[in-house]
Formats: structure tokens, C-alpha cells, sequence
């Protein structure tokens, strides 16, 4: 009995260092807190697999971890890896499998922070499959509209700067598509057709690298317009060629033509003031004797921190970029706010009606004026005249003398001028008012944005900031900013 205290002894002391030694885990989920849980087992088993581009594998186990554990904390970061794991994988179908996974997730896991990554992905998967401006749009619209929607949507996200960017690049190349549709339709040349897409161009991408060319070309389009206007002929009576236009709607067209020219290349100084097609707009404004603006100081640093930030592509990326299905986006701005929302765009139509009421003088409707016809009740209607009937008068320009029918239009007889009497005065007629003699001058009136002497007044260093951001480049802030060299000016064929 002695001899086998010590032996128990030594087999239970044994049995306490082996199970203090070893490294072999519990596979009890209830068991104690050192145990490792079969969820956190299959997750890591399937992270395993991806990271070794197993991806069948990976996407069995985190779809059973997902069906037997469906409470496991690890269910929203399973969900996410299965659409990494069709991310990784790339390829066409892939993608789209992808895709399907992340907008499940977002559907499933709205709150969670992971959901701004999914949409940022979701974003990425349209902007890899983004083909050039010359190709097809698709994806590339796709992208623009996943990114603006990430930015809406996940405003905190600290994913909003780099979809922002990714939104600057996209919207370069469709800008660059808009504006190669726009020179197309100009030297067709179509008109309406080149305005509406270059105006809704400068309209939706203010911050396209070639913004000033395509403003350019606009305000050619509106020359191009009067150029079209005064080859056509004058009518003339009683000799009226096909196709004439009367002096003064000729006239009428021709200002507004102008007008519409003048903004869009004063648009050019004011907002891009160091960009290559600054001193061709100057020179098209003083031919078209419209005043020459001059640009803020705010201006001209805004466009220089943009022109800063693009990047050029060079010599041998312009070469392997030809053999390449991505666009090349080296010149998209790396600073300012992409446009998240687009305007009403511009159609051709809605440009042919504006010709139409520049043509009228300012109304787009016809205007019908009738006549009261005095003297008692109109005689009856006379009968209608047969075809076999020769006409009173042999020219073909000459209306028919039928007399003073009920249905011929008469001039309204001159009334007789009478030296004592003057016609009564229109009650609805605007007047100017008559001068007094004995009022003295008044003073100008103030002008409402003038900046008041006064360093006391209240709102005086709010007024002297706004003053600095209005206030107007002097020629050696636009000297020190214009560019050396004018590569890259795409030649516009004149009309």
C-alpha cells in the first residue's frame, strides 16, 4: 500500500504537466475561454485559401460557415469575403458575380462601416471594366453613378476622398466623349446639334482639362451660325428669292448670335484665365467689338492649383496607351469637387427654339392681332370661286381683285389729321416723367457692393475677405501664370 501512493502520485503529477504541454485546443464551442470556436475556425480556413488563390475552396467554407452559423459574429464578414473572393478572381462573369455579392451585402448590413467599402468596390468593378471616350459609355456612366452614389450616401466614410477622385477621372473621360461629339457635329456641320452638347458639356464638367476648348469651339459654333445667317439672301419685294430673310430678323439673329459667341469666350478668361485658349478669346471678342473682361485673382489661383495638379502622360505612355483598352486619366484635376448632380441637359430642339425666338425678336409664339371691323354687319360671304376662272390680273405675284368681299383683309382706312385736336391718351401707356425745374440734381444712389471706409464697422473683416476673393488680376498675376509652352491646342477647322 506504501509503494502505491508514490506511483498515483507520479501518474497524476504526469497527467498534469502532459495537458499543461500540450497545444491541441478544445473543439467544445462551450468549452472554456482559451477554446477556439469552429466559426473562427472556418473563417480562418477560408482566408487561408484566398490568400493562396483558392478560390472555390474559400467560397465552400465561408458558405458553410454561413449556413451553420448563421448567428456567428463573423456572418457579415463572411457575406463580404465570398465578393472578394469573386473580386480577386477577376474576368467579366466574375464581376458581376461580384458585384451581386456587395449589393447583398449592403442590402443585409446597411449601418455597418464595411457597406461604404462594398460600395466603393461595386464603384471600382465599373470603373476597371471603363473603356475610351470613343468606345462604349457604359460602364464609364455606371461609375460616375456608383461613386456619386457612395459620396451621397456614406458622406462620413473615410472612403470619400478616394471615390472622389475616382469621380474626377470619370467624368474626364466623358467630358472628353461630350466633346468630341460636339466637334463632329460642328464640322458637319450641325449646329444646334455641336451647342447643345459642348453647352451641356461646360455645364456638367466644369473641371475637364480641356474646358477652355470646348468653349472655344461653342463660341466658333455661334460664329458658324452667323456666317450661315448672312449668306442668305435679303428679301426683297415684290421679288422674294426661297429661303430670304428680312433685314430685320437677319439683324435680330445676328445679336443674338453674337451675345451668346461673346459669353462663351468671356467665359474662357473668367474662369480658366491661364489656359492656352485665353488670347484667341480676346482676339474674338474684339473682332466681334464685345468689351474684353478681366478675370479675379480668385480665379486665376483656382485654375492654377487645377492646372498644377494634372499630371502629363508623356511620349511612351501616349504610345503604349493606344494598345490599351483603359482610358489614358492622367489629366483629370486632382483638386476641387466633383459634380454630383447634372443639370438639364441641353437638346438640339431647345436650341432651334431659341433661333426661332431670337428670329422673332425675344417671343416664341406667333402673334395674331384682329381687326374690329366698323360699319354694321359684315355683307354675306360670296361664293367660292371655280378653278376654270381667269384671274383679274395676270401676275403671278398680284392678289386677285375680288372686290369688297366679306372675307378679303382691308387695310384700316388713315383717319384724317385734324390741327386742333390730338389723339386720346392710352391710360396703359408708360411715360417718363417730366423734369422739374425747380428740383435740384440728386446725388448718384450707393452702390450696394461697395466696400465703406471704417475700421470700426461691424462685418469689416468679412467685407475686406470677400473683397480679396473679388478683387482683379493685375497682368502680372497672368503673366507669372500663363503657360510656356501651348501643346496640345486641338485644331478647330474654320467655317
Amino acid at each position: 500500500m506504501s509503494h502505491r501512493i508514490p506511483f498515483v502520485a507520479f501518474f497524476g503529477i504526469l497527467l498534469l504537466i502532459t495537458a499543461a504541454c500540450t497545444n491541441k485546443k478544445s473543439v467544445n464551442p462551450l468549452a472554456n475561454v482559451g477554446s477556439k470556436q469552429p466559426d473562427k475556425v472556418l473563417f480562418d480556413k477560408a482566408m487561408d485559401a484566398m490568400k493562396h488563390n483558392r478560390f472555390d475552396v474559400a467560397r465552400i467554407t465561408l458558405q458553410t460557415l454561413i449556413n451553420t452559423y448563421p448567428d456567428s459574429e463573423f456572418i457579415a464578414r463572411a457575406k463580404l469575403a465570398v465578393g472578394d473572393s469573386w473580386y480577386a478572381e477577376g474576368g467579366t462573369a466574375s464581376l458581376a458575380q461580384a458585384e451581386q455579392e456587395y449589393r447583398d451585402f449592403i442590402t443585409f448590413f446597411p449601418n455597418m462601416p464595411e457597406a461604404a467599402e462594398a460600395q466603393l468596390k461595386i464603384a471600382n468593378i465599373q470603373y476597371q471594366q471603363m473603356e475610351k471616350p470613343d468606345r462604349d459609355y457604359t460602364h464609364a456612366k455606371r461609375a460616375e453613378e456608383e461613386y456619386r452614389n457612395l459620396i451621397l450616401q456614406f458622406p462620413d466614410s473615410k472612403l470619400v476622398p478616394e471615390a472622389k477622385q475616382r469621380l474626377l477621372e470619370v467624368q474626364e473621360v466623358l467630358a472628353e466623349r461630350e466633346y468630341v461629339i460636339g466637334r463632329f457635329y460642328y464640322l458637319r456641320p450641325s449646329y444646334p446639334a455641336a451647342i447643345a452638347r459642348l453647352r451641356s458639356l461646360v455645364e456638367r464638367y466644369p473641371l475637364y482639362s480641356h474646358a477652355d476648348e470646348a468653349l472655344y469651339l461653342l463660341g466658333q459654333t455661334y460664329e458658324g451660325q452667323m456666317a450661315q445667317v448672312r449668306s442668305r439672301p435679303t428679301c426683297t419685294k415684290p421679288n422674294q428669292p426661297p429661303g430670304c430673310i428680312d433685314e430685320g430678323t437677319k439683324a435680330r439673329m445676328l445679336d443674338s448670335f453674337s451675345k451668346s459667341a461673346a459669353d462663351a469666350y468671356s467665359q474662357i478668361i473668367k474662369r480658366y484665365p491661364i489656359m492656352n485658349r485665353v488670347d484667341d478669346a480676346r482676339k474674338r471678342l474684339a473682332a466681334l467689338h464685345q468689351p474684353i473682361p478681366r478675370p479675379t485673382k480668385a480665379a486665376v489661383a483656382q485654375n492654377k492649383a487645377e492646372d498644377a495638379s494634372r499630371r502629363d502622360t508623356g511620349t511612351f505612355g501616349r504610345l503604349t496607351g493606344m494598345f490599351m483598352k483603359h482610358p489614358d486619366v492622367a489629366q483629370a484635376t486632382k483638386v476641387g469637387d466633383p459634380a454630383l448632380v447634372d443639370p438639364t441637359p441641353v437638346s438640339a430642339t431647345e436650341v432651334a427654339r431659341e433661333t426661332v425666338r431670337a428670329a422673332m425678336g425675344g417671343s416664341g409664339e406667333h402673334d395674331v392681332s384682329v381687326e374690329k371691323v366698323e360699319g354694321g354687319t359684315p355683307p354675306p360671304n360670296q361664293a367660292a370661286p371655280r378653278s376654270d376662272t381667269p384671274p383679274a390680273n395676270s401676275s403671278p405675284f398680284a392678289r386677285p381683285n375680288t372686290g369688297a368681299g366679306g372675307n378679303d383683309l382691308q387695310p384700316a382706312a388713315p383717319r384724317p389729321a385734324s390741327p386742333t385736336s390730338s389723339p386720346a391718351a392710352d391710360p396703359n401707356e408708360l411715360k417718363p416723367d417730366a423734369p422739374s425745374t425747380n428740383d435740384q440734381a440728386l446725388p448718384p444712389p450707393a452702390q450696394v457692393n461697395e466696400i465703406q471706409q471704417g475700421a470700426g464697422q461691424p462685418g469689416s473683416s468679412a467685407s475686406a475677405d470677400s473683397s480679396s476673393r473679388d478683387q482683379l488680376a493685375d497682368d502680372r498675376d497672368l503673366s507669372s501664370s500663363k503657360k510656356k509652352k501651348k501643346k496640345g491646342l486641338k485644331k478647330i477647322v474654320p467655317f
